[in-house]
């Protein structure tokens, strides 16, 4: 009969207890190597914030942050109570939901289409085009609409000229903004933002095309079922971030871009805060409206990014 079968008893249980070793003396080199990234992190994103006091005081370069007087509110209803914050605010969320909507789908295609060229050369030579654009400055690249556009020597206007047409006036027109600078920007990003989605590609299954070129799918068939459901994440994830900078308009581009005549439709919140908040020294006005800037697009990117969980249960946390 086996001591199991006698009801024996075995003695008590021994917890061993097992050193994490990512804690030992043994691997100080890892935290040495993380010292430098960390230490800039905290010193160039998480101090600055501190500047957000700014926000809520009447600022002197004299008393400093600390010694100047508090203000409160005062400078967000300052920015909430100017006559154009309806217009500058639509100005903003239409920009940027606009470069969004046209923007953000020709990554997505371009990496499909470099995914179906099989000749390495000609893919390398196309992607090398298609990614150039990206470093180009910002000033290079409204010069060269400037050059194409202008009324008397732009390329447009000559070919237009050519035909037996009169010249157009295209940089004074208004509506001719929007679609200049919309455009402009996916010519300059599309290439160097196809090159994560192309990341993704390469990560899928190369079985899977087998086993669909065995039942006799077709590319549409492959790219519906294998490719797009392969970077859905992907998507998933980089529109969540994209919203959340729906009132974060690059300042540059626009700035070099506005005239006179397009001004009622090109003033965005961060051009406006360039000129009232930075050129008159209005200090604290500036840092309010960006406070406010950072906060409409954390709570953008909250809601979104719970709308993807329900919705696809891809989210970012």
């Amino acid at each position: 009969m086996s001591l199991f079968s006698r009801g024996v008893q075995s003695g008590p249980s021994i917890r061993v207890q097992r050193r994490n070793p990512l804690w030992g003396k043994s691997v100080w080199q890892l935290y040495v190597l993380i010292l430098l990234p960390v230490a800039f992190i905290f010193i160039f994103n998480y101090l600055p914030m501190g500047g957000v006091l700014v926000a809520f005081k009447d600022y002197s370069i004299r008393r400093g942050i600390w010694g100047s007087q508090w203000a409160g509110l005062k400078y967000f209803r300052q920015f909430f109570e100017t006559p154009i914050f309806f217009t500058i605010l639509k100005n903003t969320v239409a920009l940027s939901l606009l470069s969004l909507a046209v923007g953000f789908p020709f990554p997505i295609l371009l990496a499909l289409g470099f995914n179906e060229i099989t000749g390495l050369k000609v893919k390398k030579t196309i992607q090398t085009l298609v990614f150039a654009p990206y470093f180009v400055s910002t000033v290079v690249v409204v010069s060269i609409l400037f050059q194409i556009f202008s009324y008397r020597y732009g390329l447009v206007n000559s070919a237009l000229n050519l035909m037996g047409f009169k010249s157009l006036d295209f940089l004074g027109m208004d509506r001719f903004f929007r679609p200049a600078y919309v455009w402009s920007g996916v010519w300059q990003g599309a290439g160097y933002g196809s090159i994560l989605y192309l990341a993704a590609l390469s990560g899928i299954d190369v079985n899977l095309y087998d086993a669909a070129a065995i039942d006799g799918a077709n590319k549409f068939q492959r790219l519906r079922h294998i490719d797009l459901p392969g970077i859905a994440p992907t998507i998933i994830i980089m529109l969540i971030l994209n919203a959340g900078s729906v009132l974060s308009v690059g300042f540059e581009k626009v700035y070099l871009m506005q005239n006179p005549v397009n001004y009622t439709i090109s003033e965005v919140i961060s051009t406006y805060v360039y000129k009232v908040g930075i050129q008159q020294a209005q200090f604290s006005f500036s840092t309010a409206v960006g406070l406010f800037n950072s906060t409409v697009n954390c709570v953008i990117l909250l809601l979104v990014n719970w709308i993807a969980g329900k919705v696809n249960e891809t989210n970012l946390f």
